[in-house]
């Protein structure tokens, strides 16, 4: 009997899609807008989308203009236990609805005001419930606090691989030695900084790591934005995420048009700093107006999109990932098991192979041979996410609450883009799932009036009063 459930075991566990994920997918791909059930999109085919945390720890020590923070999100205090205690009920319902994978992200205000032990303990759950975590960071804190957070007092990793973004702008006031950057210039010594770090963990503990670099874009920063990617592609930065600003959060930090600046302006300097063009309609993450995404690599000094939306072979290529690969969870696995799932898939779908085989041979065609050989080649991703406006989402939101539609095309624009939303953060007092735009624009601010009361910054002195005489 237990070789009997050893092999049972065995076989779900390499099984190219695991029947709950398989599930997830179904429902996700069925919750999506018509418009955006394209041959293109990976919700509901490949991934169910990402994830976020929400009331966990709303208090940052920077000051951003913009900020997507409430009012009262900095008279919370930071508190390891809290975090730990919603950060477990909002994973399990993630885990409920979204199947047994996703990617998650650790949001909040500055991850790295919660002690390093609260901080690991609080991966560890995301982990214990199939999530893959990422904190979410100014990056302005020391190698002790990540040396803390990585390795146990007895000098040995808690955690094998850590997922960092961190975000890095010239509209963030108060960093250390910076408090005020001039132009994103002057920050790239900072963003040097932060990667060394993680270098530097790799190094002493064998502790891995994938780093993403966040900047909000403004009229004012639009510019730079192609330096930024020039000077930083190769700092170990295994993403670049560029989001447009958006009126939400702490109304007295709008200081700018933001609307002046376009999704395909923003996206136009992107590609002037990759130095080519980004096709972003080959794989599509939610609604278009929502999210642009290239996945890439750099050969040498050179960027190369996986795939090319103009190209037709490319397209079978994506078509034929979907059908045979698409709920593979290729990031979460360990490579011994994916390896299994793999040859499970050509066992039954051979014809995977000559898709993929075609499109390695036209790749090496375009490159070349020397340089791939000869030159370091470093996958990138390069990523625009385009946040509505809290005037926009609110009434967008309270329509659909009540299952209405709305005739005015702006708000109709709005609802369509939440259906389609690709980042979610979980409600447990409810079972809802609510798009991460509701949550910052309708949600959060009621949240952090409530969290001053159960973490005042300044605890009431408790009363004690003696027996009476």
């Amino acid at each position: 009997m237990k070789l009997v459930r050893w092999l049972r075991g065995l076989e779900l566990e390499t099984r190219p899609v695991h029947p709950q994920a398989r599930v997830a997918l179904q429902r996700r791909w069925a919750e999506l807008p018509m418009p955006v059930r394209t041959p293109a999109q990976a919700l509901g085919q490949h991934a169910v989308g990402c994830e976020g945390t929400h009331g966990v720890f709303p208090r940052c020590n920077l000051a951003c203009m913009p900020c997507y923070h409430s009012r009262d999100a900095n008279r919370v205090a930071v508190n390891g236990s809290h975090t730990q205690a919603e950060v477990t009920a909002q994973m399990a319902l993630l885990r409920r609805r979204r199947g047994p994978a996703a990617h998650a992200q650790l949001i909040g205000g500055e991850v790295s005001l919660l002690p390093p032990d609260d901080h690991a303990a609080t991966l560890r759950i995301m982990r214990e419930h199939g999530r893959k975590p990422m904190s979410m960071t100014h990056g302005d804190f020391d190698y002790p606090y990540l040396e803390a957070l990585a390795v146990d007092a007895s000098g040995r990793p808690r955690l094998d691989r850590l997922s960092f973004a961190g975000h890095f702008d010239m509209l963030m006031f108060g960093r250390r030695g910076i408090p005020r950057p001039a132009d994103e210039l002057s920050l790239n010594p900072h963003r040097r900084q932060f990667t060394d770090m993680f270098a530097r963990l790799r190094r002493e503990h064998g502790v891995r790591s994938f780093l993403a670099h966040n900047m909000t874009v403004t009229p004012t920063n639009l510019d730079q934005i192609a330096q930024v990617i020039t000077d930083c592609h190769g700092y170990g930065f295994g993403l670049f995420s560029f989001q447009p600003a958006a009126f939400v959060g702490d109304d007295r930090r709008w200081h700018e048009g933001y609307r002046d600046t376009t999704s395909d302006q923003v996206w136009a300097e992107i590609e002037r700093g990759a130095g080519t063009r980004l096709p972003f309609r080959a794989l599509q993450v939610g609604d278009e107006r929502c999210n642009r995404t290239t996945y890439g690599f750099y050969v040498g000094e050179d960027y190369h999109p996986i795939l090319d939306d103009e190209s037709p072979a490319d397209l079978a290529v994506r078509d034929a990932f979907f059908h045979h690969l698409g709920g593979v969870d290729f990031s979460g696995t360990r490579l011994p098991v994916l390896a299994a799932k793999l040859a499970r898939v050509v066992a039954r779908h051979p014809s995977v192979v000559g898709h993929f085989a075609g499109w390695v041979a036209r790749r090496v065609r375009s490159i070349g041979l020397r340089p791939l050989l000869t030159r370091r080649i470093r996958p990138v991703t390069f990523v625009m996410h385009s946040f509505m406006d809290a005037a926009d989402v609110a009434p967008a939101w309270a329509a659909m609450q009540r299952g209405a539609h709305s005739t005015d095309p702006r708000i109709a624009e709005t609802q369509d883009r939440l259906r389609a939303c690709s980042y979610a953060m979980a409600h447990p007092e409810t079972g809802e799932l609510v798009p991460a735009c509701v949550q910052h624009a309708v949600l959060d601010p009621l949240e952090n009036v409530a969290l001053r009361r159960l973490l005042p910054l300044t605890p009431l002195a408790r009363v004690v009063t003696g027996p009476s005489m």
